[in-house]
């Protein structure tokens, strides 16, 4: 008790006392709603990110896997916004441990804003072995590298990590060599030197996968990749259906990259 402001249903509100709690100093501000509701306070986002404040946004829905709420509540578009936003970390976490490393890449940070886009539904665990390096941190890592050389790349975020662990699966039964990266965090990604982001995304044919609207995948995926996402609103029913009914799918992103490698 009075470690926490209620403030109800005042976005906006929260944002802006957020920001003059962070300006005052002393304090690690955070504060936590739907991401679909981030459209109510991005004013106060982006003052946050014009004045360099590390305010942490604590953002869950975040996609059409929170179900039956259906497409006024499903942030098909928020992500890729939020992205455009300059000074501002957009860090969508696949599981447990990337949700911890992305927590401790917002307390470090400084002078810029951190959101974190978090799932509803439950994830399964994509890293089980330890490291002591923090992967979020670089915005983008190798979670599985292909045996032999790769004939493809995927590259997803968040929950979509999952599904492209299951398509590489499925692409290996078929003698496809598929590589996962995960892509936490653009922004960090982008701070990286050359070297490590080409090391990272390879030569190899990209599929990118996120069940968000596409826009700002183009840069990583090139001229002749391949999006497997949102191209509209979402619609009401449990999320395992609205995934089927979207396309997203491990199956779909597996089709996606064999029809990639086997063109060459």
């Amino acid at each position: 008790s009075g470690s926490y402001i209620f403030y109800g249903v005042r976005e906006f509100g929260m944002g802006a006392a957020m920001n003059g709690i962070a300006l005052h100093g002393g304090f690690v501000t955070y504060g936590g709603t739907f991401l679909i509701f981030s459209d109510y306070m991005r004013g106060a986002i982006r003052l946050a990110a014009l004045q360099g404040l590390p305010v942490t946004y604590v953002f869950t829905h975040d996609s059409i896997g929170l179900g039956e709420d259906g497409p006024t509540h499903q942030p098909v578009e928020t992500v890729p916004s939020l992205r455009a936003m300059p000074n501002l970390n957009v860090i969508r976490p696949a599981d447990a441990v990337e949700t911890a490393e992305a927590w401790a890449c917002a307390l470090m940070s400084e002078s810029t804003p951190t959101a974190l886009c978090l799932s509803r539904q439950g994830l399964p665990a994509v890293r089980t072995e330890h490291t002591g390096e923090n992967l979020v941190a670089k915005g983008a890592y190798v979670l599985r590298e292909a045996d032999g050389g790769r004939d493809v790349t995927l590259l997803a975020s968040g929950s979509e990590v999952s599904l492209a662990m299951e398509a590489a699966d499925k692409l290996a039964q078929k003698g496809i060599a598929a590589a996962v990266v995960s892509m936490p965090c653009f922004e960090l990604f982008e701070q990286q030197d050359d070297a490590y982001r080409a090391a990272v995304l390879g030569d190899a044919p990209r599929v990118a996968v996120e069940a968000a609207m596409g826009f700002g995948w183009d840069r990583y995926i090139g001229a002749n990749g391949r999006f497997i996402g949102m191209a509209g609103f979402g619609a009401s029913a449990p999320a395992p259906q609205l995934y089927e009914q979207f396309g997203i799918t491990a199956d779909a992103v597996a089709q996606a990259a064999e029809e990639l490698a086997a063109a060459g």
